[in-house]
């Protein structure tokens, strides 16, 4: 009786051991399909959008291809029938000559008009490749605290002040540091864009401490958010551009609770690279 309680005694470890090791192991398997699950539709979501980005770019291909055959039609055409007209004697030489240079001078407009086109669909689509990023780097957090867009061909970010905050404070949260964390890592990704970092309140008086109202509570927090990209994940401080816009850019009405939670907020704007545009219309004069 004793040596059959002993050995009880000996093996209940051992069984206890393995009850638990067989219970983290099957969540650990759980966790590895659920994050395997994750990680191919993440995989599927950038095929589509690489897919997307090769299909227009052989799109304007194709179209500037064609516009350039027809470029050339219209200006044999145009050589041709003032090679008549001259002929008939209708016009002279030097009318010829200005109106040929007249016809190439719409021709060069419309090749010119075609390349701005075709930057321009370029752009929207990088702008899409760099929302897709950013989703799939943030992952499942809920559409009311972190919000990504393209409007009218500018990348928005949209944080809520709950998410960043503590209440009534610019002090920056453990959890907010965790999700720029995850944009910061995209915009490193891309160092030639420039973006902007907006501080937005609501319309309800803030004065507190050394702050006066809403245009310092913004402004003290679109600089707390620049100054975690630039020290704790090595953004360069040349791309950032930190500014407050107090209560007058409201995305929601102030008269709900629910409204004024909407207007807290911080919105990371990607800036338009500008200079590639004029680039364009230098090489162009």
């Amino acid at each position: 009786m004793k040596l059959r309680i002993i050995l009880l005694a000996a093996s209940l470890p051992v069984l206890l051991f393995s009850c638990v090791g067989t219970k983290k192991y099957k969540a650990s398997e759980a966790r590895y399909v659920s994050l395997n699950e994750k990680y191919a539709a993440l995989q599927g979501q950038l095929q589509d959008c690489q897919r997307s980005l090769r299909d227009s770019t052989a799109a304007f291909e194709h179209r500037r291809n064609i516009t350039d055959e027809r470029t050339e039609g219209l200006k044999k055409n145009n050589n041709e029938l003032l090679d008549q007209l001259k002929n008939l004697s209708v016009i002279s030489n030097s009318q010829a000559e200005s109106i040929k240079k007249s016809l190439d001078n719409i021709g060069a407009k419309d090749a010119y008009i075609q390349d701005l086109q075709s930057a321009i669909a370029r752009k929207d689509s990088l702008n899409m490749a760099l929302v897709m990023n950013l989703k799939g780097a943030i992952g499942d957090l809920n559409d009311q605290d972190i919000n990504i867009k393209v409007d009218k061909g500018v990348v928005y970010i949209d944080i809520s002040d709950k998410l960043l905050f503590e209440s009534g404070s610019y002090d920056i949260t453990a959890r907010a540091k965790e999700v720029l964390g995850k944009v910061a890592k995209v915009l490193n990704n891309q160092p030639n864009i420039e973006f902007l970092v907006e501080g937005h309140t609501d319309t309800n008086p803030y004065k507190k401490g050394v702050l006066l109202d809403n245009w310092d509570l913004s402004v003290k927090r679109a600089t707390a958010v620049t100054r975690v990209l630039q020290n704790d994940y090595a953004i360069n401080p040349a791309r950032i551009t930190a500014a407050g816009r107090s209560e007058y850019v409201p995305v929601a009405s102030n008269d709900t609770p629910e409204g004024r939670a909407a207007n807290r907020r911080t919105r990371i704007v990607i800036l338009p690279q500008l200079d590639q545009f004029f680039k364009l219309l230098e090489k162009k004069q």
